[in-house]
């Protein structure tokens, strides 16, 4: 499963993983966030309903550029930097090779449009 990114004129690609919560992402698509910036580290936007997290582990220690979940929060998260290990996270799937240094680019705020990624693309 993938999907778009859509920020401004920037086109991000992630890979969604195969799990409840990646699926149930999926249903939400086409859906436009809000995120703001936390501690040069990610961007998170409130998602429009929970995931589904069985299966998933407590927490995550979430690497640069990872897609994300912050279950607490109901916010999907884009890594851009180094997060530690936190209750609550959920990693979702990977963002294209490029996403973590274009989003470190990207000062304060953004609003993002995430939409399923055309078949065969990646």
């Amino acid at each position: 499963m993938h999907i778009q990114v859509q920020i401004g004129q920037e086109l991000l690609t992630a890979a969604v993983d195969d799990t409840p919560a990646g699926r149930d992402l999926m249903t939400q698509l086409p859906q436009t966030i809000e995120m703001i910036d936390h501690g040069g580290v990610e961007k998170t936007g409130p998602l429009r309903a929970p995931l589904d997290l069985d299966g998933q582990p407590d927490g995550a220690d979430p690497d640069v550029g990872d897609l994300g979940y912050y279950a607490p929060g109901n916010d999907l998260v884009l890594y851009y930097g180094d997060q530690s290990y936190d209750a609550g996270i959920v990693v979702l799937g990977r963002l294209d090779d490029t996403a973590a240094s274009r989003l470190a680019a990207m000062d304060g705020d953004i609003t993002t449009t995430l939409t399923a990624a055309p078949a065969g693309a990646s």
